[in-house]
């Protein structure tokens, strides 16, 4: 699943200076448990699985899932760390990836995978993004996200498009391409006048023909992103902890000229649209279902939710770019051992399994997340086509070189607090063209002190 949230600032400096100042015993699981923290209520339920057949393989012990609100979790787990309570192993984010790992709270998991042969290969996407600046591997990716473009098939149909022209489209920063065309004949004003049609107003909007590709957030996971990189564009200067993003290219800033003229001229909808005090008022899934978009780039984590909506809706491939190839955004959470586990080898045995083929491949086929193994993703394809859902996109995109590993960076919290107020002023025309070449510098700066 994609891990999408705004981070508090300070978290880590927090950690390190706690961490330093506190010594505590350990409370992770006594000899025969193993304690398993996630954010993801979906993930623990469907974990629990693996979990059972863990504990029915070796007698005596106990495997606890504990799930928390990601608005709680890293504040539970940074609690856990000063205080000597943290679980033996956990779910985590490639955001605090680096704050934990330099300051000493993750197992290296080296000797453990070599004493074991451990084949990391049986990984398709996920495992680089865990290791750390030392070229130890600290995680084992638990899952992969993409994103794909989720449409409403009644309002395609009556619009004169089928599937086929939504899996071929085209997009380019200069004209929009074909995709933009479908948007524009998409959207539909108060008094029924499509977008390419004389009289359209862009004020007064009751359909947007395509949901909101302005964000806030800095890397555009499900949003400008998959745009963006199809223009052999790249986020940072380097896959693994940059040292600047690339916001300054002028590429990219066509790009979200593009993006933000989209907004102006109604096709689709402006940050804050469908927001109250700041907060969402209604989902994206249900922004589709109630018909105040007609398509939406989402990821896909929330393909089992569109497919519960009153209505059918159908999966897309994202855009083909100038370069004629499509590119996809790809965050993997990954599985970590806390440094301070009273029993590394028992965990390790746990999150070994979690690894295993076995495992995902029982847990998969819940369909709420997406494996890292192939036989396993293949196996959570055919739950959720037996659900009515066609994950074909998806796995196409893992065989087919679309997908674009997500940048493993340090100190996201603070790279988050830099640049949302950055992209936030551009998208509401409060800076212009001038702001890339900021949002560049303040991404130097601050992953300068990583």
């Amino acid at each position: 699943m994609g891990f999408r949230v705004a981070v508090a600032a300070g978290l880590a400096a927090t950690l390190g200076a706690l961490v330093a100042a506190c010594g505590g015993g350990s409370a992770s699981g006594s000899g025969t448990t193993v304690n398993w923290w996630t954010w993801d209520d979906k993930q623990a339920a469907a974990y629990q699985t693996c979990a059972s057949a863990f504990e029915k393989a070796n007698p005596g012990i106990t495997v606890k899932i504990t799930q928390y609100n990601v608005d709680d979790y890293f504040t539970k787990l940074t609690a856990g760390f000063v205080g000597g309570t943290a679980p033996d192993a956990f779910q985590n984010s490639v955001q605090y990836f680096q704050a934990y790992a330099s300051q000493h709270q993750l197992l290296p998991l080296d000797d453990l995978i070599s004493r074991d042969k451990f084949d990391l290969k049986r990984f398709s996407v996920g495992v680089d993004a865990w290791k750390f600046t030392d070229g130890k591997q600290y995680g084992l990716p638990l899952d992969w996200s993409a994103t794909g473009l989720y449409y409403n098939t009644d309002a395609i149909t009556k619009a004169g498009y089928t599937p086929a022209d939504l899996a071929k489209l085209t997009w380019n920063p200069d004209d929009g391409g074909t995709f933009e065309k479908v948007a524009a004949h998409l959207s539909v004003d108060k008094n029924g006048v499509r977008g390419d049609q004389p009289g359209f107003d862009k004020d007064h909007v009751a359909t947007y023909g395509t949901g909101q590709l302005a964000s806030r957030d800095f890397i555009g996971e499900s949003t400008w992103s998959s745009f963006a990189m199809t223009t052999g564009w790249r986020m940072a200067d380097k896959q693994s902890w940059p040292t600047t993003f690339t916001y300054d290219d002028p590429v990219f800033a066509k790009t979200l000229s593009w993006v933000r003229s989209l907004a102006d001229r109604g096709f689709a909808p402006k940050i804050g649209t469908f927001t109250t005090g700041g907060q969402a008022s209604i989902s994206d899934t249900d922004l589709l279902g109630s018909g105040k978009v007609a398509m939406e780039t989402a990821g896909s984590w929330t393909a089992g939710t569109f497919a519960k909506l009153p209505l059918k809706v159908g999966i897309a491939p994202t855009v083909l770019g100038p370069t004629g190839k499509r590119a996809v955004l790809s965050n993997s959470n990954g599985n970590n051992i806390w440094a301070g586990t009273k029993n590394p080898d028992l965990t390790w045995k746990w999150v070994s399994y979690m690894g295993s083929p076995e495992c995902q491949s029982a847990a998969g086929a819940s369909g709420t997340f997406f494996p890292s193994i192939p036989a396993s993703m293949d196996a959570a394809a055919a739950a959720m086509k037996g659900q009515g859902v066609d994950l074909s996109v998806f796995t196409s995109m893992l065989k087919d070189g679309t997908l674009v590993p997500a940048v493993v960076y340090g100190n996201g919290a603070a790279l988050q607090d830099a640049e949302r107020p950055l992209f936030e002023a551009y998208f509401a025309h409060q800076r212009d063209a001038d702001v890339f070449a900021e949002m560049a510098s303040k991404s130097r700066t601050v992953l300068g002190k990583q």
